[in-house]
């Protein structure tokens, strides 16, 4: 009885992890597509919202315009591909995600790139929403 009482109470939980998975394949998909728009759009829509990489950016429209920045061409953007290592909820609202990515590009566009990402995403009205982005290659 006990296991049947824990399994139902995580299910929840790989449900939400499930949605955050989709997130993450509609981003690469979105940036596949050279579409920097509805990347960003994984994004919470905030000021508060931080990317860590080289340098730290604040709020959705510093985010954005980083990437545009460093990714202004379909070359300089290559073809994107996650590694989704670990989904850990943290509350009913929060979530970490651990993973790498994988990022083909021309010697032109800026050679192949690869790294490790950590994410803390935030369940919305919008659906599921990173807050945090710290990535590095």
């Amino acid at each position: 009885m006990r296991l049947v009482l824990a399994l139902f109470l995580t299910l929840p939980m790989y449900g939400q992890e499930a949605a955050i998975a989709a997130v993450l394949a509609e981003q690469s998909a979105a940036w596949n597509r050279g579409d920097l728009e509805t990347f960003t759009a994984t994004y919470e829509n905030s000021p508060r919202i931080t990317f860590l990489g080289r340098t730290l950016n604040r709020g959705y429209v510093e985010v954005l315009a980083r990437y545009k920045k460093s990714y202004g061409s379909r070359e300089a953007m290559g073809k994107l591909r996650f590694d989704l290592l670990e989904t850990r909820m943290l509350g009913a609202d929060y979530a970490m995600v651990l993973g790498k990515f994988f990022l083909t590009r021309t010697a032109s566009g800026g050679g192949d790139a690869t790294g490790q990402f950590t994410l803390v995403l935030r369940r919305t009205t919008q659906g599921w929403k990173i807050v945090h982005d710290h990535t590095s290659s």
